[in-house]
């Protein structure tokens, strides 16, 4: 399955490479920002959930610019500062001792991701055909795991709280795993270079251009409710719910997460191969259902609690269910994104969906440390159900919007075509 779903291009195969690399500093550090934040650097609950939140404002600050950039100059040429940005965050905050510091390395951090992220996403649907493109997708999203979930498990195996130099280590080579894309990158020479002006004129259009076309602007809506009650809690709300109010250790996070990322290793590929030719709308609203599913499980390893078996194997099932939904919606969701987008304005299509990502991240940090550092763990169960099922909703309402050939489903001869940009 593996081969029949490689790009055909060889330079879209080398950039596949090095999400792989990159990904494994990646799982070197996701899963412990928050406990690096609150036991080695002795930041109270809110303030870690503050500082990262922080991070997802810079990204947001910066994703269009970054989208603006690629789009006028190239998205090799702007990608390249990126991926250095994120060294130099990386290492910053693998040294910083003082607050002002730490925010620092995340402000450039996030400042390196706004362009990198989307400009990684608009290299790939540049390079692949409709007909692979969300296959691509696919793939790029189990290497992406297959990489964390091998930073993670090394990083579970060595950090200590009790030894913040393992916390140092992990975060230092995490600087050094954002240097090989870059590395790849340069080496593609005839990719990444911005769409040649029509008749003498730049692109076309910007943001408002992106933000009129009708059913985008729904796919975003329904992107923020998802990535708020999802994907933004990862960081801040799984682990601290797991952590305080589940009371198992950190190292059950860490094979939490690890078992999110076997379920997606092993089950993506078959899933790409299962919803070709399936509504991609409904695909969407599944992830909604089963997010919410999976954080009802949490809940139910909160009300064991006490760090019992029974509260571990809550964590770990609920990371699992977790992964199942983001192996329907990481093919689907860009693969949506960029055939509703043009060639022009590409970079700013992928980098909107970015800044709903930074938007996100504020608020799921901000509201799940304050909440659950108080013990309205509950409170935060039932507010990331309700927004998972909301995103559910949204995402039906979007197949109306879609023609056939958009939405992945066969077209019918007697199909009326949707209109996109009313």
């Amino acid at each position: 399955m593996a081969r029949e779903t490689l790009p055909d291009r060889p330079e879209a195969r080398w950039l596949l490479l090095g999400v792989l690399v990159s990904a494994v500093g990646r799982g070197l550090t996701l899963p412990f920002l928050f406990i690096y934040l609150t036991e080695v650097r002795g930041f109270s609950d809110a303030a870690a959930g503050f500082a990262i939140g922080w991070f997802g404002a810079v990204l947001l600050v910066c994703s269009p610019l970054g989208g603006t950039l690629m789009d006028r100059f190239g998205t090799r040429r702007i990608m390249l500062p990126g991926y250095l940005l994120q060294t130099l965050g990386s290492v910053t905050l693998a040294l910083a001792h003082h607050p002002a510091a730490v925010v620092a390395a995340l402000a450039v951090m996030a400042a390196g991701g706004a362009p990198t992220w989307p400009g990684g996403a608009t290299l790939l649907a540049s390079l692949t055909g409709e007909h692979e493109r969300q296959r691509a997708f696919g793939l790029q999203f189990a290497l992406l795991n297959l990489g964390i979930g091998v930073g993670g498990l090394i990083a579970g195996a060595v950090v200590d709280i009790t030894r913040p130099a393992t916390f140092q280590a992990v975060y230092l080579i995490d600087a050094v795993t954002f240097l090989v894309p870059a590395v790849i990158l340069l080496s593609l020479r005839g990719v990444g270079h911005a769409p040649p002006p029509h008749a003498g004129e730049g692109p076309r259009g910007g943001y408002l251009t992106v933000l009129r076309n009708r059913p985008f602007r729904r796919l975003l809506l329904f992107a923020l409710f998802l990535s708020t009650c999802g994907y933004a809690q990862i960081e801040v709300g799984f682990a601290a719910f797991s952590v305080r109010v589940a009371e198992v250790s950190p190292r059950v996070v860490a094979w939490a997460l690890a078992a999110n990322t076997v379920t997606i290793v092993a089950a993506q590929l078959f899933v790409v191969r299962r919803i070709e030719g399936r509504s991609r709308t409904t695909a969407l609203a599944l992830v909604g259902v089963v997010f919410a599913t999976s954080w009802v499980i949490l809940g139910a390893g909160g009300l064991a609690g006490g760090g019992s078996l029974v509260a571990a194997l809550c964590v770990i099932l609920c990371a699992s269910v977790f992964a199942c939904g983001e192996t329907l919606l990481q093919p689907v969701m860009p693969a949506v994104t960029n055939v509703l987008a043009t060639d022009e304005l590409r970079a700013r299509y992928n980098a909107a969906t970015t800044m709903l990502m930074g938007i996100s991240s504020v608020i799921g940090p901000v509201t799940a440390g304050p909440l659950i550092g108080a013990g309205q763990g509950t409170v935060w169960v039932v507010a990331m159900v309700a927004g998972c099922l909301v995103a559910s909703a949204l995402a039906l309402s979007l197949k109306g919007l879609l023609t056939a050939a958009e939405d992945g489903r066969p077209a019918r001869s007697d199909a009326v075509g949707a209109h996109p940009s009313v």
